[in-house]
């Protein structure tokens, strides 16, 4: 996220199209400049600590029973004849073509694997995002508008502990309890074996299995969100202008969500994208505990597989989406916050 500017001196402030004009336009560049050397760290990082990890994996894709010769071409075909050097190069020249070559345990192209993935992950972090981003509102607007009250402090207390409790504890408790002791919900897995036939029992069959993930996700994170929903409505209940608009007699609901609300709504766009890195790096775990047919479980399973392609692949895409969240976030940022200036030399914010 960037750092707010100092305020300019006397005389000297940017009119606002300058800020938003071509001062924003070298923003962006200098945002953009920065995501791309990132990205490049972060693929060289990639190459080089999945062939830094201990163990053969050459022995995932060879059969003992190969002759010399079926072994040397095996190695050929997925590149394992040639020195460190060349290798990175290919490895570089195929992430940006999205080119991530085949699994060695499966033999399947790795972006096919990743594409048929892809749309479970989405919709598991997708959907917790939305429910607890709308319900953490809600429950910080409420304990703010309620302070020193019973509820603002049952509110603060649990948010405080789920905040606190790890994710992959809370979620094993959520299967030990309602998928052994009480089988309300399914333990594992996207859909039942075999799907229910029929396009509704289909879909109704992926919500129930929706359903402990997807819980546990809001659980662990409403506590964030309420927390610093509520305590940005209390900085702005205390600024002048609430004490105005209390003085001209509008109503305890206009005073709220007019004025005070609409006042920290750009936080609060810029916290959605600073929520997304953290909700996708997080899709490892859940996806794991849970046997969600995701891109966090393909990638735990590549590493432990030594499964070079695939591993690079489900990371270089997570590593990807991560950047494009902090980027749009350093975006909204530095359009919505009126702190930002750009002087006539070049940036500054």
């Amino acid at each position: 996220m960037t750092n707010a500017a100092a305020p300019p001196e006397a005389g000297a402030a940017a009119p606002i199209c300058e800020v938003k004009g071509l001062g924003y336009g070298n923003y962006i560049l200098r945002r953009t400049i920065y995501t791309i050397i990132v990205l490049f760290i972060i693929l060289s990082l990639n190459f080089v600590i999945f062939r830094l990890m201990p163990g053969d994996p050459v022995r995932s894709i060879l059969d003992p029973q190969m002759t010399p010769e079926a072994k040397l071409l095996l190695r050929k075909q997925f590149g394992l004849d040639e020195p460190l050097e060349k290798q990175y190069l290919l490895y570089m020249r195929s992430l940006l073509r999205f080119d991530f070559g085949y699994s060695f345990s499966t033999r399947m192209p790795v972006k096919q694997e990743i594409l048929d993935r892809l749309p479970n992950s989405v919709l598991l972090l997708g959907l917790a995002l939305l429910i607890t981003m709308s319900t953490g509102i809600v429950v910080g607007v409420f304990a703010a508008s309620r302070r020193g009250s019973f509820l603002e402090t049952l509110v603060t207390g649990s948010g405080l502990f789920a905040y606190a409790v790890p994710a992959f504890f809370l979620q094993l408790i959520l299967l030990l309890v309602f998928g052994y002791f009480l089988p309300i919900f399914p333990i594992r897995g996207t859909m039942s074996v075999p799907p229910p036939p029929g396009g509704l029992a289909l879909v109704l069959d992926r919500i129930y299995h929706l359903i402990l993930p997807v819980t546990s996700l809001v659980i662990i994170n409403i506590g964030y969100w309420a927390l610093y929903t509520r305590n940005a409505m209390l900085d702005a209940l205390s600024q002048d202008y609430i004490v105005t608009a209390k003085a001209k007699g509008l109503n305890r609901s206009q005073v709220l969500y007019r004025h005070a609300f609409r006042s920290i709504l750009p936080p609060i766009v810029t916290l959605i994208f600073l929520n997304l890195p953290t909700a996708i790096s997080g899709a490892v775990v859940t996806e794991t505990i849970f046997s969600w047919y995701g891109i966090g479980r393909y990638l735990l399973e590549a590493v432990l597989k030594q499964d070079y392609p695939a591993a690079q692949g489900a990371f270089y895409l997570i590593a990807l989406a991560v950047l494009i969240c902090n980027f749009m976030a350093d975006l909204t940022y530095g359009w919505v916050d009126p702190r930002i200036r750009v002087g006539r030399g070049g940036d500054r914010g």
